[in-house]
């Protein structure tokens, strides 16, 4: 069976209500099962997870991009993670029998129908990039929101799909195909921003750090904590283990302990290679938590 897992953000995480309306977008969706979503008021980002055949996520997809671009206007929208529209970022991951490019395939389709739906314009990034500078999605991000007006004015900075007009109300959609990723935070016992930044940048695969490591230190004003966040692009290469260690004596250097970690969507069970979600400190762990809980589900219904 080919099963395509996509996991969309919306710069929506303060207003439950929203939250929960675009939830049951996706949950009206009987042949999609929506695994997990949960919203960071901080961040003010959502994170939706759903799994399902790939003609069957493409709808859903769209609906449920459809609800948070009534919801939610950028000119209004504030937060620490960077973000380039309401619909900020939408991958989709092949799983089961589902090959690359069927994702690839997919997330193109997505992507013009985004704008042909809703007018919103669209940058194609990681295997769906359809130019090489754009295979990173923090590349395509640059500058986030506020740039975007005089980004999309610059013919080499024009969206893969749509017009380079700005909609201040929208912004733009970032649309990928991927392979498994982790979203990962480690909140340390202070609020301490530049050092949960140099602790990022020294992780980091970019700045000689570990591989398949994307991180950014931020303050969670709600709890006046610094945190690491990051995204974990291959968990067999570089799982939770190493990276909680390393976080924890760079941290313990300055006389800072992490106070805990969290998980944001699925993990895959190598995530957790040599190590257990007590020793990690993670404060939302349960079976349903692991991506083969679901896809065995799935599989079997």
């Amino acid at each position: 069976m080919k099963i395509i897992e996509c996991v969309p953000n919306f710069s929506e995480g303060c207003d439950q209500a929203r939250i929960e309306s675009i939830a049951g977008v996706l949950k009206a969706f009987s042949a999609v099962r929506l695994i997990d979503y949960s919203g960071d008021s901080d961040h003010n980002r959502s994170v939706f997870t759903f799994l399902g055949k790939p003609e069957d996520v493409l709808e859903a997809a769209l609906a449920a991009s459809g609800q948070a671009l009534k919801l939610i206007d950028m000119r209004k929208q504030t937060g620490v993670h960077p973000r380039l529209g309401a619909v900020d970022v939408v991958p989709f991951i092949p799983l089961g029998r589902t090959k690359m490019e069927d994702a690839v395939d997919l997330a193109h389709l997505f992507g013009r129908q985004l704008f042909e739906r809703f007018g919103v314009p669209v940058y194609f990034y990681g295997h769906a990039a359809l130019i090489p500078e754009r295979r990173e999605l923090a590349a395509v991000r640059r500058g986030g929101y506020e740039a975007l007006a005089n980004k999309m004015s610059n013919p080499g900075d024009a969206p893969d799909a749509g017009k380079p007009v700005f909609n201040p109300r929208a912004g733009a959609t970032a649309v990928g195909a991927r392979e498994l990723l982790v979203a990962y935070n480690i909140n340390l016992n202070c609020d301490d921003l530049r050092l949960a930044q140099k602790i990022a940048s020294l992780i980091r695969e970019k700045s000689g750090g570990f591989p398949h490591v994307r991180a950014i230190g931020v303050i969670l004003k709600s709890r006046r904590l610094a945190q690491v966040s990051m995204n974990l692009t291959n968990c067999k290469e570089t799982p939770f283990k190493a990276v909680y260690e390393r976080v924890g004596a760079l941290a313990a250097e300055r006389g800072v302990q992490i106070l805990e970690s969290e998980l944001i969507g699925l993990a895959p069970k190598c995530a957790f290679a040599g190590t257990k979600p007590e020793k990690l400190k993670l404060v939302n762990f349960s079976k349903d938590r692991l991506l083969e809980t679901h896809l065995k589900e799935f599989a079997s219904a």
